[in-house]
């Protein structure tokens, strides 16, 4: 599991450690807390590992903390960001927001409105995590598959609901096209005509998906996944899910858990 980064970027260093200071108690160790006197410092530091929260004051000698964002932003360094500033002029909050800065706290920072917005960045860090994993889950061809269903003709959006439906059980081409009344052969180009995946791809990409679904969602044995998946066993289970993902479902899940959280 990785621990998450919170960087404080600040010129004056009684606000800085104050705000550590702050942070430190409330975390309990559970983030890893690190300073930058300027945003010089900082930059290299998001150069050489990920920032989840970067906490930055506005004016800074040399580089600003506006500036230090547009150049992060354009690095596509996307850490959530809580700007803080003894400044209340309106253009910084305007130009802060522009920017996707999340909340702008003007100093003194009192310790409970600093907790709050950074358990605030925390939920949002989470949030993306999770939509990252979500975006690597989906199957491109799956999506446009489900697209296509809205518009396919009446057997086969039956024959996919069905599908759905069995997924954990052996499921036959024939069996799915007695279900829906037609002839196998007619069903299997109607099939490929509609979807734009064979049966037969179909049934292994839909398995897959539900399988990288359990993987990231459940503790369930690698054993116990192959079997919801309508895998009679976990070795043909992990054969298949090597050939179309290029790593194994341990890997997977290992990769992105870690990602999530």
């Amino acid at each position: 599991m990785n621990t998450k980064t919170i960087l404080i970027v600040d010129d004056e260093p009684r606000s800085r450690e104050g705000i550590k200071k702050t942070l430190e108690n409330w975390s309990n160790g559970q983030y890893q807390i690190l300073l930058a006197a300027n945003a010089e410092s900082a930059i290299d530091i998001m150069k050489k590992q990920k920032v989840n929260i970067l906490i930055t004051d506005i004016r800074m000698p040399k580089i600003t903390g506006i500036t230090m964002l547009k150049t992060i932003k354009d690095q596509n360094y996307l850490p959530v960001v809580i700007v803080i500033s003894a400044y209340s002029e309106f253009e910084y909050a305007q130009e802060a927001l522009r920017l996707g800065v999340i909340n702008y706290l003007l100093k003194p920072i009192s310790k409970k409105k600093l907790v709050e917005a950074v358990e605030d960045a925390i939920k949002i860090d989470k949030n993306r995590e999770r939509a990252n994993i979500i975006s690597r889950v989906v199957d491109d061809k799956l999506i446009d598959a489900t697209v296509t269903n809205e518009s396919a003709r009446e057997p086969i959006q039956k024959a996919l609901q069905y599908i759905e439906k069995h997924l954990k059980e052996e499921l036959n081409q024939r069996e799915v096209a007695d279900h829906v009344y037609l002839n196998p052969s007619y069903f299997s180009v109607l099939f490929k005509e509609e979807i734009h995946l064979t049966f037969s791809e179909y049934i292994t990409r839909r398995r897959i998906q539900h399988a990288k679904n359990l993987l990231i969602s459940t503790k369930l044995s690698i054993a116990d996944i192959a079997e919801e998946s309508g895998y009679k066993t976990a070795k043909y289970f992990i054969k298949i899910f090597k050939e179309l993902e290029g790593i194994t479902p341990s890997a997977y899940r290992k990769v992105n858990i870690e990602r999530a959280f």
